[in-house]
């Protein structure tokens, strides 16, 4: 049953992720429909993730106490429901307000999802879990372009676009509701919610793992927005090809988050070490993967680009398996609230880099900057990993991680939503 769970899970991420990117391939059409200019398609695309932001501890807060099937179930509902919305935009202010609903409503995926791998996984099972959760997240934004691609290229507008897209999150969640028994960790005590935030605050593992979320976020965010269009001016690549080569880093991302989490859980049985297991992969992949994007800049041949890129971003995933881990490690019964915190470091500066990248390119008239920059963040994130401390839990009514069962069902709850 755990690896049913699992695969669910993975797959409304991969669900989330073709919705996210949606407006990554017509960006050029949706600017010529709306009178949108490159700065205000940035603006449009870095608020989806300043809203996901917004919302990352509220959304981890709820998941904590409902669980991770009733908070699935709620948030893929309304994420969906409110990408058909977006269609119907008319204009900048309308579609800038409605994908941010989208980006609202999308911030319960990953507490719900790491809340689930807790209550299903044991400590030596959840790196490979998180692996296999990271993969399917970057098999949904591999697929996206090209599915986007596809349908626009016979014929599909990009509002209808949109309106397709709602189905499968609609789907999911009904069969969710029907299929998945309710396993879950007791709730945190809610007096306590005060003391959680400022034990965060105070802890220096904690402080990092926030920083290298944001660092590697803002990075990888590239990918899920401009890259199609970078691919377009800087490599003479039509919309259709651009689409298409788009999806190939994301590919890479499926294969580094599988193996990463199978990597990271052999260690840990082999070794014992979260240091090495949690750590060391960390560091080694985030340093390979800023000097594949470096080398990147230097090869004007489209494909070529492209695989080093696609090598890149396989090594991003590598790595951040790492930090969604270490969050289920150290984070126990408030896994969901420390996920979130992470999450919406991450995503501020998700939101921070799609309108810097149209601004500069905008005001500068080049792409030139783009790949060393997101090398130099990946190098920063990787001297994050070189300090920081995975051993010790954050709470102290919480056991240490090597030592943390995957705790039993609740009775009764078979059939529960």
């Amino acid at each position: 049953m755990r690896y049913f769970v699992l695969g669910l899970v993975c797959c409304t991420a991969v669900i989330a992720y073709v919705q996210r990117t949606a407006l990554s391939v017509p960006t050029k059409t949706i600017q010529h429909d709306l009178d949108i200019t490159e700065q205000g398609m940035g603006l449009v695309m870095g608020c989806w993730y300043w809203s996901y932001a917004l919302l990352q501890i509220p959304a981890g807060w709820i998941t904590d106490r409902l669980g991770s099937k009733r908070s699935l179930i709620l948030f893929v509902t309304l994420w969906s429901a409110f990408t058909g919305l977006a269609g119907l935009a008319g204009g900048f202010y309308e579609l800038l307000f409605l994908w941010s609903l989208v980006g609202l409503a999308q911030t319960g995926l990953v507490p719900g999802a790491a809340k689930s791998i807790g209550a299903w996984f044991p400590p030596t099972g959840r790196a490979f879990a998180s692996g296999l959760f990271a993969a399917s997240m970057a098999l949904g934004f591999a697929v996206a372009p090209v599915i986007s691609a596809t349908l626009l290229d016979r014929g599909v507008s990009w509002q209808q676009l949109l309106g397709f897209y709602v189905l499968p999150g609609v789907l999911w969640a009904a069969a969710f509701v029907v299929v998945v028994p309710d396993r879950r960790d007791p709730a945190p005590q809610s007096a306590s919610v005060g003391a959680t935030f400022r034990r965060m605050a105070v802890r220096v593992p904690m402080q990092l793992l926030c920083l290298q979320q944001f660092l590697r976020a803002a990075a990888m965010v590239f990918f899920f927005t401009w890259f199609p269009r970078f691919l377009q001016e800087t490599r003479g690549l039509t919309q259709l090809e651009s689409g298409q080569l788009a999806s190939w880093p994301g590919i890479g991302a499926v294969c580094g988050g599988v193996l990463g989490g199978i990597v990271s859980d052999g260690l840990l049985k082999a070794t014992g070490s979260l240091r090495l297991s949690r750590q060391g992969v960390a560091v080694a992949g985030t340093l390979l993967c800023a000097s594949f994007a470096l080398a990147a800049h230097f090869v004007v041949d489209a494909h070529g680009t492209v695989l080093l890129l696609t090598a890149a971003t396989f090594w991003a995933y590598f790595a951040g398996v790492s930090g969604y881990s270490v969050c289920l490690d150290v984070g126990g019964r408030r896994v969901g609230t420390v996920i979130s915190v992470m999450n919406m470091c991450g995503n501020i500066g998700g939101g921070v880099f799609p309108f810097v990248i149209g601004f500069l390119v905008s005001r500068t008239g080049t792409w030139n900057f783009v790949l060393p920059l997101i090398a130099a963040l990946f190098t920063a994130a990787a001297l994050c990993w070189a300090v920081m401390n995975p051993k010790r839990p954050l709470f102290d009514d919480e056991p240490k991680p090597e030592t943390r069962q995957c705790p039993e069902p609740a009775p009764n709850t078979a059939t529960k939503s």
